[in-house]
Order: C-alpha cells, then sequence, then structure tokens
C-alpha cells in the first residue's frame, strides 16, 4: 500500500535495523570482549547521536506541527516531544560510559549501566516509532494532500540537514 506518508514509512524502515542494533549492543555485555562492546557502543552512539536526533528534530519542526493542526491542539505530539527529551538524556550517558570504556574488562557497575541505557533507549526507540506508524501517519495519510505531504517532506529534509550540521559544529 502506498501513501502519501511513504517517504517517512522508508525513512523508518531503513533507521529499523539500527534500532534491533542497540538491542544487540546491549546483549554483547557479559558475552563478548572489550572490544567488540566497545565497537558496538560506538555504532549505537553514532546511531543515536548522527542519525537519529537529527531525525527527531525534523519531525518535531516539520511534522509534529503538521499532526498538532489536524488534531487541533498544540499539545497533541507533547508526549512524542518528551520521548525524544528522553533520547536524549540516554545519549548523553550513553556518551559518558562510552568515555569511561578505557580499561580491559567491564566493571560490574559499567555492565549495568550500559545495559540499562541500551535496552532503556531500545525500548522507547521502538514503541516511539510504533506510535508514529499506528498513530500520526494514519491521521496524516487520511488529511495531507500530495501538495502537502512534498512541502512537508522538504521541510523535514531541511531540519535534518540543518540538524546534523549543528551536530558536527558542536
Amino acid at each position: 500500500m502506498n501513501t502519501l506518508t511513504q517517504p517517512l514509512r522508508d525513512e523508518h524502515k531503513d533507521l529499523f535495523p539500527h534500532v534491533d542494533r542497540i538491542r544487540q549492543a546491549a546483549e554483547l555485555i557479559g558475552e563478548a570482549s572489550i572490544a567488540e562492546i566497545r565497537r558496538g557502543v560506538d555504532e549505537v552512539y553514532d546511531f543515536l547521536a548522527n542519525h537519529l536526533k537529527p531525525h527527531a528534530e525534523a519531525e518535531e519542526a516539520a511534522l509534529y506541527p503538521v499532526v498538532q493542526k489536524f488534531l487541533g491542539s498544540p499539545d497533541a505530539t507533547k508526549t512524542m516531544t518528551r520521548d525524544h527529551v528522553e533520547v536524549g538524556f540516554y545519549i548523553e550517558e550513553l556518551a559518558s560510559l562510552r568515555n569511561a570504556l578505557v580499561g580491559e574488562v567491564l566493571t560490574i557497575a559499567q555492565s549495568k549501566s550500559l545495559q540499562r541505557v541500551l535496552y532503556g533507549v531500545y525500548g522507547l526507540v521502538k514503541v516511539h516509532f510504533a506510535k508514529e506508524e499506528e498513530v500520526y501517519l494514519p491521521i496524516l495519510d487520511q488529511r495531507l494532500t500530495p501538495e502537502s505531504a512534498q512541502k512537508m517532506f522538504e521541510a523535514m529534509e531541511v531540519a535534518a540537514h540543518e540538524a546534523k550540521l549543528a551536530a558536527h559544529t558542536h
């Protein structure tokens, strides 16, 4: 079924393997070498900070205002933007934990903290995508015109590009 929101559904589909990689990185802890764990944490951090965060910022800039308009309330997307804030906290905590991965073995505290953060962000992102796919996108498919959909996706692209540039200048 091809819908007006298909570009966003396709983008989510492209992100899903990376989301699954978050869980896989958590599962490495206690099972794999410190080098493999570091690689997994680095990969997850890169995905969250450089791909998922700009995607979230683009949604807030271009997608959520459209949803708010259609649902008749500026509060209609507050739970979703709150998810984005929480993902930001997870990114910060993962950065700190990642910087502390200097020894040849993980301490019990490091193992527990890494697993908590990785499983936490994995669950949050998975549910967040499901909410968008199951709630917001059907509403947009019903109400968007092809022209307004095109305009929304162009605005999302610009916002994502700006977010990626901002991330690389910090």
